[in-house]
């Protein structure tokens, strides 16, 4: 039996090291009311390994918030700009900045955003960063745009972990990446099944479930010292983990007593509680945003549909009505929304609910394994289509669509990591 190989890596490559694209992203709609903004090239961008003002446009473009102005000439951030003049070109806001060399090696990045409209500075950044962090840098300038022009934190700053089939060489892979498919790194990878990744709360460490041992068991991947422990390997199955909301606990399903169940277990692996007691088939936990409950898909009804209960047990609620097989509640972090996959005309679907009104949205279909984006404005997908599978990405009010694909094999269990500190 072949063990998984593990590639140990430090915060400094977690955080993005100069790696070619491994994910193709293509936007596939936009958003209405677009807010149109202008973004100049940054003065001397060209000595840096990377133009921020690229980064910087493919971010804003991506989002399907934005109509991108590509200002045609270098502006930095220490020269006049006339506000006017970019508001007759249509721009409602003007991004510009500068890159300097330092005598260490590292780059200076600042920008400045300018209201055209008002004719007033809306917010500015610098920094001083290594080469490798230049992409990273340009991120966080367009988090900051996206911020500051809809009041909404951006997410451009922040990791996606999906596992890689690949089918020639029957391998697998835990993956992570920048949300762009930028920077890609293996964390784990080996011969035999890899599913369900899960985000720690603090981004630093991702639970997961491998085959290696020839049964499901839950490990934890820590991914700045690339060590790993087992977090359940109970007998039978060891399946679907999740944190609470403040990276204490785990979430799991396990077989051990014949169907599954859901568990409760502390994130070093002790503790072990069993939270669900039903005589047929519990399974897919997910907290809820503020860790008092569990969301959970059981078919104690006759088929699949999502209950949700305590984290202290007792009696569950069903959640969805609608339709005979709704799997894979998620839980968006303010809340507020409800996603899951349902089968409806023949077809798996992602919808979403708003938990308040009840309102329910088909977002898109063919899809699976959902995962919020951490400002909750996001839902990352597995699609299959043309005989491979992909990953995919909505925004929650349907309107943006995008699409992640790779040249070779699929790409599946896509799980959005929180906002980095």
């Amino acid at each position: 039996m072949k063990k998984l190989h593990y590639l140990l890596f430090s915060a400094t490559l977690l955080m993005g090291s100069a790696a070619n694209a491994q994910l193709q992203v293509e936007i596939a709609g936009v958003g209405s009311n677009q807010i149109p903004v202008a973004v100049a090239a940054f003065a001397d961008e060209s000595l840096a390994p990377d133009q921020v003002s690229a980064i910087v446009r493919a971010d804003l473009e991506r989002s399907g918030v934005f109509k991108v102005i590509n200002a045609g000439q270098v502006i930095s951030d220490s020269a006049s700009v006339d506000a006017g003049s970019w508001k007759a070109r249509g721009a409602d806001a003007l991004v510009v900045g500068s890159v300097a060399r330092q005598p260490d090696g590292r780059f200076a990045v600042r920008y400045k955003l300018y209201d055209t409209v008002k004719g007033s500075q809306l917010s500015q950044m610098g920094g001083e960063v290594q080469p490798k962090y230049i992409r990273l840098q340009g991120h966080r300038i367009a988090d900051d745009v996206y911020e500051k022009l809809t009041g909404v934190r951006g997410i451009f700053s922040t990791r996606i972990a999906y596992v890689k089939e690949n089918r020639a060489g029957r391998s697998y892979a835990l993956a992570v990446a920048d949300a762009d498919g930028e920077n890609e790194i293996v964390a784990v990878h080996g011969k035999e099944p890899i599913i369900s990744p899960s985000w720690s709360p603090d981004g630093g460490k991702v639970a997961y479930v491998s085959f290696e041992d020839r049964k499901p068991v839950i490990y934890m991947q820590d991914l700045v010292t690339g060590k790993r422990r087992v977090i359940a390997n109970e007998k039978g199955s060891n399946s679907a983990p999740t944190w609470s909301p403040d990276g204490s606990k785990l979430a799991i399903a396990l077989s051990k007593s014949g169907n599954y169940q859901v568990y409760i277990v502390n994130a070093d692996g002790s503790g072990l509680r069993r939270l669900s007691n039903s005589s047929g088939i519990d399974t897919e936990p997910q907290f809820s945003a503020d860790g008092q409950s569990i969301y959970f898909t059981s078919d104690r009804s006759g088929g699949p549909q999502i209950y949700k209960m305590s984290v202290a047990g007792g009696n569950a609620t069903r959640v969805t009505f609608n339709g005979n097989y709704n799997i894979s509640p998620r839980v968006s972090p303010d809340g507020k929304t409800l996603a899951w996959i349902s089968q409806r005309d023949g077809g798996y679907s992602l919808y979403a609910k708003d938990l308040a009104s009840g309102q329910e949205l088909r977002l898109a279909d063919g899809a699976s394994e959902p995962s919020f984006s951490p400002n909750g404005k996001y839902i990352m997908y597995a699609n299959k289509g043309g005989g491979r599978v992909s990953l995919a990405v909505v925004s929650t009010d349907g309107r943006v669509k995008q699409r992640l694909s790779t040249k070779a094999g699929n790409i599946r269990e896509p799980s959005w990591g929180p906002f980095m500190k």
